[in-house]
């Protein structure tokens, strides 16, 4: 796992740092993001208020009461991949 972000660079555990142009990170059923503590996952609608360019998708009431289930996720992805690509 990454340990930190840096443009659109992780710099791993060893320092190395690589580009990257999307990370898509899946927790599964239930929000489990301890591993990014370091990065913060504050958003507002699903767009990072710390890291440009770093989105979520699925959490709850990210903009709906649907957003963590599977009829209202999509939407809100769209709207995060339509707002990275701006």
């Amino acid at each position: 796992m990454f340990t930190a972000l840096e443009g659109s660079k992780v710099i791993w555990p060893d320092e190395q740092r690589e580009h990257v142009g999307a990370i898509i990170l899946a927790t599964g059923y239930r929000p489990d993001l301890a591993y990014l503590d370091k990065l913060s996952t504050e958003h507002d609608r699903g767009l990072s208020l710390h890291h440009r360019g770093l989105g979520f998708a699925g959490l709850e009431w990210q903009r709906s009461l649907s957003s963590a289930t599977l009829r209202g996720v999509g939407r809100d992805a769209a709207y995060v991949v339509r707002s990275l690509l701006k």
